[in-house]
């Protein structure tokens, strides 16, 4: 009996000892960077490490060179979501997903509030680190693979696969499982692919978009506050904003191996609001721009001038501002995040400004290039002060730009705005010396006066400073303004103001020009 617990004993250690150093093996065999992400993973580093053992089994190196890339880079990647609770703090479970369609899942939420009563939010954040499974990975690089090599991109290089078909996620939408379904109800593409032009199969996304979609824009908003629709809400309720309609034709394309881009346009630098698209890559990995939304579907132009277009990315990008400055140091907007590219000149003509600083300035670490919308200044982009002066590279052309750093959580102007035209630039540095006389006109569709209402006009210089205000009389078109600094940068702000004011200035002779 001694004998036989003795043996059995070292069976139990010779066991152990294999499974530990089989388990060494497995973390000494992949790259640093990937180990590093396995380590992050906390609770759910073993769910990672089932998905590098699976691919380390098999004799396809390519798909374990794909985990890599996904590991690698998971750690700038999150789903935003939420879940909803009572007045007492208690989660109420609730899955639009078990109705048979979105007005069913709708209205039982209407009868969850009749019984529950008032129900709040709790916002919540998944790192896809901690919560990814292995299986999930699996099968995705599975289904990815299957596409990938039986579609026309079969041959573009490795590195454009792992960040444009690859991916999983389009941007921080809650994970879901949607590459069999995507794959399943955008085949035709595949198949209009074995004979028709890439251009062609884009313009029948388009008509594919119009007929089950709804583009909700101007229409209705979300009664729930998800960021970002997951890939099965695309398909479940059909609708959604610019934003999840770019989403949907991630999903679609990359079903089918196709590689395609998610393209933000931040900020117009010219009106309010934000808008998003896509850019789908040929054989050669030439860029083809979709926007569904649009009447022009493929290779559609700009509208007016963007603030900047970025192309979000899978893997960390080392030009990003946030791959080498502490976050907290960066304005709360794209420039937090690593994963994206410059993609403006793709889109609307383009400069490098350079403008000078001013004599005062001293921290010089960076300069944040701002547009002005809603009433405020916005950072949009970035550079480094050299000898008294700050280039911005890559600036839409038809546009203002004003030089800021951000300290303590706000935007500290350091430069006069420069004017970044098509023909040319023009710094705006108030004459305040030599003033004149300007005469406001009413436009269609820009200014139209209201009479009695209070105008009052600004000038930029390092804050909006008031000229003067004057009330509209009655049947004039026209507001005369005195004693107005030359070469400034103005702004003129009625009582009933919506912040959708726009910047301008106005010529010697004259001519006014809005941005």
């Amino acid at each position: 009996m001694i004998l036989r617990l003795y043996i059995f004993s070292i069976l139990v250690f010779l066991l152990f000892l294999t499974t530990s150093c089989h388990r060494q093996v497995i973390i000494d065999d992949v790259p640093f960077s990937v180990q590093r992400a396995i380590e992050q993973a906390g609770d759910n580093r073993q769910e990672l490490e089932k998905a590098v053992t699976h691919f380390q089994a098999q004799d396809d190196t390519l798909k374990l060179q794909a985990l890599y890339f996904l590991l690698e880079n998971m750690d700038n990647h999150y789903s935003a979501d939420y879940y909803w609770k009572d007045r007492e703090g208690r989660r109420i479970d609730f899955d639009e997903f078990a109705y048979p369609d979105f007005p069913s899942a709708v209205a039982g939420m209407d009868k969850l509030r009749e019984k529950k009563g008032t129900l709040l939010k709790q916002d919540t954040l998944y790192r896809d680190l901690e919560t990814i499974s292995g299986t999930y990975l699996i099968d995705h690089i599975d289904h990815v693979f299957k596409s990938w090599r039986s579609s026309y991109a079969k041959d573009i290089p490795f590195e454009d696969f792992c960040e444009y078909v690859l991916p999983y996620r389009a941007t921080i939408e809650p994970l879901q499982d949607w590459q069999e379904a995507y794959h399943e109800r955008y085949h035709w593409m595949t198949d209009s692919l074995r004979n028709k032009p890439l251009k062609t199969v884009l313009a029948y996304a388009g008509i594919d978009y119009n007929d089950w979609f709804t583009f909700t824009f101007g229409k209705e908003t979300r009664d729930e506050p998800l960021p970002r629709l997951g890939p099965n809400h695309l398909l479940f309720r059909e609708k959604g904003a610019c934003e999840d309609v770019a989403a949907l034709e991630v999903f679609a394309f990359r079903s089918q191996g196709i590689p395609v881009a998610y393209d933000i346009v931040p900020l117009w630098a010219t009106s309010m609001g934000a808008h998003f698209m896509n850019t789908v890559f040929d054989k050669d990995m030439q860029p083809v721009h979709l926007d569904v939304t649009t009447g022009t579907v493929v290779d559609h132009e700009l509208p007016r001038e963007p603030a900047k277009v970025i192309r979000q990315t899978y893997s960390a990008q080392p030009g990003a501002l946030a791959s080498t400055l502490d976050e907290d140091l960066i304005p709360y907007n794209f420039l937090r995040t690593k994963n994206y590219v410059d993609a403006t000149a793709e889109y609307w003509p383009v400069r490098d400004i350079q403008t000078e600083l001013f004599g005062n300035v001293q921290d010089t670490s960076v300069v944040y290039a701002c547009m002005f919308s809603g009433g405020h200044w916005h950072p949009m982009w970035w550079g480094r002060p050299d000898s008294g002066r700050v280039t911005f590279t890559d600036m839409p052309r038809g546009t203002v730009v004003m030089p800021a750093h951000f300290r303590d959580g706000k935007l500290v102007p350091v430069g006069y705005p420069t004017v970044n035209g098509f023909n040319n630039e023009l710094l705006l540095r108030p004459d305040t010396v030599h003033t004149r006389t300007i005469e406001i006109h009413e436009q269609d569709r820009y200014l139209i006066f209201r009479p009695g209402k209070r105008y009052e006009l600004f000038y930029w210089d390092t804050q909006w400073r008031l000229v003067a205000e004057k009330i509209a009389p009655e049947n004039e078109r026209v507001l005369q303004f005195d004693n107005v600094p030359r070469n400034a940068l103005m702004l003129l702000v009625p009582e009933y103001s919506e912040r959708k004011e726009r910047p301008f200035m106005i010529m010697d002779d004259g001519t006014r020009h809005w941005w």
